[in-house]
């Protein structure tokens, strides 16, 4: 059984990572999508349980998807569950150079796991969580970013009152 990894903060999950996730939960037999537990991040919208309860929500439909979270060097992690690859979405080529520098990285770390990248779709090319919330922070309509599972719990964390 081929097991794989995606990583990410997930602050909120956008409609470009589910895409991801779908993505690879098509070309492996298991998907472990990691929420980043990073104590260097104190700008969290939600806590990592939060997050974490948000993605299972949106990939319940998923059967060889699971949720966890992480602390840690993901190459390390990836040994324990005897992951055989990491995958990563690629939005613009700023994207790809702090992605392959992980991926070189993670390899000298765990030979054993390479690292996909998978291209964004052109829907979600441009999308990323820090910009659902600013556009939703300003009362914009984010329902096309977001995966209607996650939707309300993110409009009541950033849309101010009246908005």
């Amino acid at each position: 059984m081929k097991t794989v990894l995606c990583p990410g903060s997930f602050d909120p999950v956008t409609n470009g990572h589910m895409d991801v996730i779908r993505r690879a939960s098509a070309l492996f037999d298991r998907v472990i999508v990691l929420v980043a537990s990073n104590a260097s991040k104190n700008n969290s919208l939600f806590t990592v349980e939060e997050r974490m309860a948000l993605l299972r929500r949106c990939t319940a439909s998923i059967p060889n998807v699971e949720v966890r979270c992480f602390e840690g060097l993901i190459a390390l992690y990836a040994r324990q569950v005897q992951a055989t690859a990491i995958v990563k979405g690629l939005r613009a080529m700023s994207d790809f150079d702090y992605e392959f520098q992980q991926a070189l990285t993670n390899h000298q770390l765990n030979p054993d796991v390479e690292t996909i990248f998978l291209a964004a779709s052109g829907d979600s090319m441009y999308l990323s969580s820090s910009m659902v919330k600013q556009v939703c922070s300003l009362g914009g309509d984010v329902s096309n970013f977001i995966p209607p599972e996650a939707l309300p719990d993110i409009l009541e964390r950033i849309r101010p009152e009246g908005r």
